[in-house]
């Protein structure tokens, strides 16, 4: 019996997952493994190399770093289609007058962009992004939480901050995240942006994870929790087997862009 080719998505979460499993692996065994061509490979790896979710060596392709993101304005380019859809579907299942918080990330900004039609939000926010955005709406009532301002994309962050965080208790928190390993765990790469994302996790009555196809897998170095910690998963790709499995078990759905 022939089994179904991958799609392209498909192929490039097995490639990541099978380097983070070995480490390294060269062209010719992820061809081989995947049963495409050397040129089909090197073309994944060099894309997955782009978005962060694999280094590149001559030959073949290894983890990426655990300890640096990519720069923000790189961020905010990256995979922008399926973050804009992300962020609609998520809006679709915040209702009118709901209390959100929303945390520091690309996909996160998108999702403000896709509520800023709604009436009668109450928004508390560490992403000084998230709050320009949402302010050109007069009613979306927004909550800038005080902190060390990071210039470099606008997030907010420090003990102050988690302590304003602390202060409340909202309908939602929209999160995003840096990478989702393949044990479940959540990851980011700055432990003072982990410490704000905690608070938001605990003080939020449901947590909807917003996060794109090249997170799974992804490596970084500052534990945020685990995906059994949310309340739902919004992602634009089906996650790998493992990760698929513990949502299930744990009844966590993944909501795909229709």
């Amino acid at each position: 019996m022939v089994s179904e080719p991958q799609s392209h998505e498909q192929r490039q979460l097995r490639i990541v997952e099978m380097v983070s499993q070995q480490g390294f692996l060269t062209l010719e065994d992820l061809a081989r493994r995947c049963d495409v061509t050397v040129q089909t490979i090197r073309r994944d790896v060099n894309n997955l190399a782009a978005e962060g979710r694999l280094s590149r060596y001559r030959g073949g392709a290894g983890l990426a770093s655990s300890i640096e993101n990519m720069e923000y304005e790189r961020r905010q380019v990256v995979n922008l289609t399926a973050k804009q859809r992300i962020a609609a579907k998520v809006a679709e299942d915040v209702p009118e007058h709901a209390s959100l918080f929303i945390n520091i990330g690309t996909t996160t900004e998108q999702a403000a962009r896709a509520l800023l039609r709604r009436d009668g939000l109450q928004v508390i926010t560490n992403n000084l992004n998230v709050a320009r955005i949402l302010s050109e709406n007069p009613a979306i009532s927004i909550v800038m939480a005080g902190g060390k301002v990071r210039n470099r994309d606008g997030a907010v962050t420090g003990q102050p901050t988690v302590r304003m965080l602390e202060q409340y208790r909202a309908d939602i928190g929209i999160v995003g995240i840096s990478g989702i390993d393949l044990d479940g765990g959540l990851f980011d790469f700055d432990l003072d942006e982990v410490l704000c994302a905690q608070a938001i996790i605990r003080n939020s009555r449901r947590v909807f994870l917003v996060t794109d196809h090249s997170k799974f897998g992804r490596p970084a170095l500052v534990k945020v929790g685990h995906i059994t910690d949310i309340s739902a998963l919004y992602t634009d790709a089906p996650p790998p087997a493992p990760i698929a499995s513990m949502l299930h078990a744990t009844g966590v759905p993944v909501v795909l862009p229709d």
